[in-house]
């Protein structure tokens, strides 16, 4: 979240800023400023009365210590008072911190002066372009068709067993599956990412810390007896390790890596664009995640979208590169970059990364903190992207890579399938 005291300093530019994401923040920072301005004032309030009372106190030991014990009675009374006041203060003031902190979660992240205005993901700006996309034969076909004909995906059984968005992969199916996973945690511990395996739930507190809670909460899959919510992204638990941590400057960067199942309700998807292993409720991606000192997370974010173009190029798949336009740009990121493959039988281009900078925002909520030269505190930068999101990859690669002799495998994934060609 930002940081309160950003919020009373510069808050007419706050305000002004936000708008490029088509928030109008101005009546709930409006409301936070006058709770702040309260909460400072009984924080004043009370420092006086706690210093009465230390003074009070003391003054009762000297009358005791002098024999006076009517006069340290008398005055043990009037600290009755003041603890009755100092108590009610301390509930004002928790009951404005929960207000304070109630508003400042429904305001999202502030855009980099870099993120371009709109407000439809028709407005985001493609910056780069890699790959040309082929005339696939005439007897071209969708990933879908090329899945149950080579017996790779069965989407059907899937609904048998679980519903629709949860498909089983068989045989070279499930291969390039495991092959694409291990393919991208081998890339990404080359590039000096770590590799951990964290949980498939978390609690509310990491919900709330990466910023998934409460502004996706609809989109999660919830475990109600127990609260624990089934993550959409690694970046969930992985960046939640170091929530309330001090990172020493010399540990700076902090990079790991991590396969996972993801969870999606994607309520209210439906139609063409559904189809196949376009949009899942289940669903594999390998995630890098990055932590680091606030001077350096832009060259990090350059770094991080170099090894996801990487990638792709490996991969022998035509792609784009959009910045995220403000009406486009998610609740938490200060900037976004869209990664896109070219889908030849659907004609169509398929989003299979993001990779955004979050820069405070997230580390403000989790307590995410470093020491500076000087030694005191400051918030350290977020940073996160799949490298990769495979259903869309499998299906770019089942399409794209069609032939009249079967499915052609990139060079660079074969040492990982042990086979050329699916036929």
């Amino acid at each position: 979240m930002i940081e309160l005291n950003n919020i009373r300093e510069n808050h007419k530019e706050i305000i002004k800023r936000l708008k490029i994401k088509n928030f109008d923040g101005e009546k709930l920072i409006s409301e936070l400023i006058d709770l702040d301005k309260k909460k400072r004032e009984i924080q004043t309030e009370n420092d006086a009365l706690l210093n009465k009372r230390n003074t009070i106190s003391k003054e009762i030991g000297n009358l005791f210590k002098s024999g006076k014990s009517e006069e340290a009675n008398a005055l043990k009374n009037e600290t009755k008072s003041l603890n009755d006041n100092i108590q009610e203060l301390k509930d004002s003031f928790s009951e404005l911190e929960s207000k304070i902190a109630e508003i400042l979660y429904q305001i999202p992240n502030i855009p980099n002066a870099d993120v371009p205005l709109g407000k439809t993901p028709e407005d985001n700006l493609t910056i780069f372009e890699n790959g040309e996309i082929q005339e696939l034969p005439e007897n071209a076909k969708p990933h879908w068709e090329l899945a149950k004909e080579l017996d790779l995906i069965d989407f059907d059984l899937g609904v048998k067993i679980t519903g629709a968005g949860f498909p089983v992969y068989k045989g070279k199916g499930a291969k390039l599956q495991r092959a694409l996973i291990n393919f991208f945690l081998d890339e990404a511990e080359t590039a000096g990412y770590n590799e951990v395996i964290p949980p498939l739930l978390v609690n509310e507190e990491s919900g709330f810390g990466t910023g998934q809670l409460p502004d996706k909460e609809g989109q999660m899959y919830h475990a109600t007896e127990d609260n624990f919510y089934l993550i959409p992204t690694a970046e969930v638990p992985v960046t939640n390790i170091f929530r309330d941590v001090i990172i020493k400057k010399e540990d700076f960067p902090q990079k790991l890596t991590a396969y996972t199942p993801c969870f999606r309700r994607e309520a209210g998807s439906y139609g063409k664009d559904v189809r196949g292993l376009n949009r899942l409720h289940q669903f594999d991606k390998v995630e890098i995640v990055q932590v680091q000192h606030p001077k350096n997370s832009y060259k990090a974010l350059d770094e991080m979208i170099e090894h996801i173009k990487n990638l792709l190029e490996k991969l022998e798949l035509p792609y784009r590169i959009l910045k995220l336009c403000g009406g486009d740009l998610g609740f938490t990121a200060a900037i976004t970059y869209d990664f896109e493959v070219f889908s030849a039988a659907q004609e169509k281009w398929l989003e299979v990364s993001s990779v955004s900078n979050f820069e405070t925002y997230q580390a403000n909520r989790l307590k995410l903190r470093f020491k500076n030269e000087a030694g005191k505190t400051e918030l350290a930068h977020t940073l996160n992207g799949s490298a990769l999101a495979l259903p869309r990859i499998v299906a770019a690669l089942l399409e794209n890579h069609q032939t009249e002799n079967g499915i052609k495998i990139p060079k660079a994934l074969i040492p990982y399938t042990k086979f050329d060609t699916i036929n």
